[in-house]
């Protein structure tokens, strides 16, 4: 179900992510996949990524979901409530492996690296 609020980690995660800032890629949020909603979604690279809280964690409920997302052809990624509200900048310093579509992490301009 949509929700119009979002948690507290799921705005810090949204934060992250809107705007191209992570990898350069775009990602829409709450979106509809199925029978699921997917909180953040980027298609160009049918990469998800979720804000979850400990209900998430061992459920069964998530690994049916996230078996039938994969058959979709979708990756998901998984960070705790507590890892995107602690430590937002390890968060956004994920990298993930290159896709056929070149998924690759922006340089740092803080690293001397932009």
């Amino acid at each position: 179900m949509l929700r119009h609020a979002l948690t507290e980690a799921e705005l810090d995660l949204w934060q992250l992510l809107r705007s191209r800032q992570l990898c350069d890629i775009k990602f829409r949020r709450q979106v509809p996949l199925g029978p699921w909603i997917a909180d953040f979604v980027c298609f160009e690279h049918m990469l998800i990524a979720e804000a979850d809280g400990s209900q998430h964690a061992d459920s069964r409920h998530d690994d049916s979901r996230d078996a039938d997302l994969r058959r979709r052809g979708f990756r998901i990624l998984r960070f705790g409530n507590n890892d995107v509200l602690a430590n937002p900048n390890g968060v956004s310093e994920i990298e993930e492996p290159p896709s056929p579509r070149g998924l690759r992490p922006r340089p740092s301009p803080t690293r001397g690296e932009g």
